[in-house]
């Protein structure tokens, strides 16, 4: 047999997707792979009920239905400030990931260097590879998780294409400040760098906090590539939509690399997706008051049981310390990935393991996630519950 690529040797199957096959295998509650189990809005469900029988059910325009297309168009510019063009400007993906995979193909050469805050979402490291882009690590520093302005200077001094920015950020769930964003957009704008931006949790911010638009700062919409999926704000992370949002000449390109990589993202899923972006601001009030009331439980109910772990800003999820545990005489030795294994078949809980989102050699975090509902949320405190109970053991 002829050797494979040697890019596909450079990574691995996502670890995350992998903990949810364990999770299925051993009955576990699955707080790992990070998807709500409560339905769509209605409005959405009725739309796709309708278009079931009335179609459409043929290919769209590859680059998106013109509806959506203005539809996303509007919603952006009404939460952000920026006006689009919805022809030159919006492109609709098979979700985010291929909204980032699309604009990493679009603006790098193989050899260009993109810079990379870790810790990261683990596809970023794979869209670099595949792309044929070297990364560039710049540590984001806990507790708060902010990076140091010298550091990140002379990542930009290596003169790198483009800058990847998770805002909020997963899995650390940290909401970039607009002082932290104006400084990288002039690190941008000093070497003549693109940013591409992944802001699937742009609504899933918790007060005081606010989510600020790169695109939208003052001289960045034309270096700014928005990536961003129906996903997370619609609870339709299984229809598979996404899109970005660039500079004319920019999204031109990238209709190219999205023709080629999926045609279209399906025709009938963008028809009733229309309904759910055109929502009002009561929609995406409620959507954070759900959140917040779902991250105030779990975290209080960590709290409780003593289990060390961060409050996110953003996002819904949280980073749980395994330290204490990780130091028991019946765990010495372990990685992160064998304490989760062992979590998922003895505690009947799932999270993932933090090594597989960090660059530097980070063994004593996991990522748990709370879009779940609250029965499910209770039932997971108190099966880790079990888990505190080690440390009182000590």
């Amino acid at each position: 047999m002829p050797e494979l690529s040697a890019r596909v040797m450079e990574f691995t199957d996502s670890v995350i997707r992998r903990m949810t096959r364990i999770s299925n295998q051993y009955g576990a509650i699955n707080l790992s792979q990070g998807f709500p189990d409560f339905d769509p809005p209605k409005e959405i469900l009725d739309e796709l009920s309708r278009v079931a029988y009335d179609g459409p059910h043929q290919y769209s325009v590859t680059f998106g239905a013109e509806n959506l297309r203005q539809a996303l168009a509007d919603k952006h510019e009404h939460f952000s400030g920026q006006k689009v063009d919805p022809n030159t400007q919006v492109v609709v993906t098979c979700g985010s990931t291929e909204a980032m995979m699309t604009a990493m193909m679009t603006v790098c050469n193989p050899g260009d260097k993109v810079v990379v805050f870790s810790p990261f979402y683990e596809n970023y490291g794979a869209d670099a590879i595949l792309s044929g882009a070297d990364p560039i690590y710049v540590p984001l520093k806990p507790p708060a998780f902010d990076f140091d302005r010298e550091e990140l200077r002379a990542a930009f001094a290596q003169h790198p294409k483009a800058l990847i920015l998770c805002n909020p950020s997963n899995p650390t769930g940290k909401v970039f400040t607009r002082e932290e964003l104006l400084f990288i957009g002039e690190l941008a704008k000093e070497y003549d760098t693109f940013v591409i931006t992944d802001e699937v949790y742009e609504h899933i911010v918790y007060p005081p906090y606010h989510h600020e638009y790169m695109a939208a700062l003052p001289g960045m919409a034309e270096r700014t590539i928005t990536c961003n999926s129906l996903s997370k704000t619609y609870s339709i992370t299984g229809w598979r939509l996404g899109y970005l949002i660039a500079p004319p000449q920019v999204a031109e390109a990238a209709k190219k690399v999205h023709d080629f990589l999926t045609v279209g993202a399906p025709a009938p899923l963008q028809e009733a997706a229309v309904a759910g972006v055109s929502f009002g601001d009561d929609y995406y009030r409620s959507l954070q008051a759900l959140y917040t009331e779902k991250r105030d439980f779990f975290c209080d109910g960590l709290k409780k049981l003593g289990l060390a772990h961060t409050v996110p800003q953003g996002t819904y999820f949280v980073l749980l310390d395994i330290s204490d545990f990780l130091r028991l005489p019946q765990f010495a030795g372990w990685t992160d990935l064998a304490f989760c294994e062992w979590m998922i078949r003895e505690i009947g809980v799932a999270a993932v393991p933090g090594s597989s989102f960090f660059r530097e050699n980070v063994n004593h975090l996991i990522r748990m996630h709370f879009a779940r509902g609250r029965d499910i949320l209770q039932m997971a405190l108190d099966r880790l519950a079990k888990l505190a109970a080690l440390l009182e053991k000590e």
